[in-house]
């Protein structure tokens, strides 16, 4: 599996809001004190969803949390806060970035199946 091609694949709804879910479990325990043991069970929650669920195909997903934010940028859909558009940054993550990799013989195929929705604000205010 050393080359990794990207395809369009379609997925069910329900999976997207399973991991959807565990994206929201994973944000609010970063709240909660005893965070360390609730991680280890997210942790382990997305290595299923990731590595054991389906054969050759798994589901994992990306906080874009704190990265800068263009126009360009076409893995995430953005409401911008504030009036200036320079320099932004990504503020929230309402739903994260979304992938499934689909195994075929020795190629992986990895495709974006969730872009994320995101606030961004500028750097500058």
């Amino acid at each position: 599996m050393n080359e990794i091609k990207l395809i369009n694949i379609k997925v069910p709804q329900v999976y997207l809001d399973l991991v959807n879910q565990i994206f929201e479990i994973d944000k609010k325990s970063s709240n909660i004190k005893e965070e360390n043991s609730i991680k280890r069970n997210i942790n382990k929650i997305k290595n299923i969803f990731e590595f054991e669920l389906f054969p050759d195909l798994g589901f994992d997903y990306h906080n874009p949390l704190g990265e800068d934010y263009s126009e360009t940028r076409t893995d995430c859909e953005a409401t911008i806060s504030g009036t200036n558009c320079e320099n932004l940054e990504i503020v929230e993550v309402i739903k994260p970035i979304i992938f499934c990799s689909a195994i075929n013989g020795n190629q992986k195929h990895k495709s974006i199946v969730q872009k994320a929705v995101v606030v961004v604000k500028s750097r500058n205010n």
